[in-house]
């Protein structure tokens, strides 16, 4: 698949988790205290459906074409109540610096980070599992490329 249709997918992926962020926190409270055969327990079933974001992409450095940035794309859904995030990182211009990918999280015990890197395409199955009864109310993205994890960064992105 060519590097800006993964982009694009990302991008997609993004909007639509913020918007299913909105939604999904009030459905699951009600959903919650509902018998397990009422409509109510049906469309929390309905709402593990994917919720897609991104493209996130990497700040502009070195002379670079924007089709040379990496990004980032993916979904997350919403199972057992926790919420389960998905996605690749991509590097597309291959010039033997690592692409970084930073996850910013924030619950009822406060902000929280991680960073992961590649040198190509790295996948990311099922990360987080973020209760929601724990508060769980934003997931921000950003996108690094170069020789450090804060070099060439693109802007923070609303993912929940």
């Amino acid at each position: 698949m060519s590097k800006i249709r993964t982009a694009l997918v990302g991008a997609a992926l993004a909007g639509s988790l913020a918007a299913g962020v909105l939604a999904a926190p009030s459905a699951m409270a009600s959903a919650s205290q509902a018998p397990a055969g009422s409509a109510v327990a049906v469309q929390e079933t309905q709402a593990s459906s994917k919720h897609f974001f991104g493209p996130y992409y990497s700040g502009f450095g070195g002379g670079e074409s924007f089709g040379k940035r990496s990004y980032f794309k993916g979904y997350w859904t919403s199972s057992g109540g926790r919420y389960w995030f998905y996605g690749n990182l991509f590097d597309r211009d291959r010039d033997r610096q690592r692409s970084y990918v930073w996850f910013k999280w924030h619950d009822r015990f406060g902000s929280h980070s991680k960073v992961f890197s590649t040198f190509g395409n790295s996948g990311f199955n099922k990360f987080g599992g973020f209760k929601k009864g724990n508060g769980f109310d934003d997931f921000k993205i950003r996108v690094c490329e170069g020789g450090d994890k804060f070099d060439d960064c693109g802007r923070w992105g609303d993912a929940f």
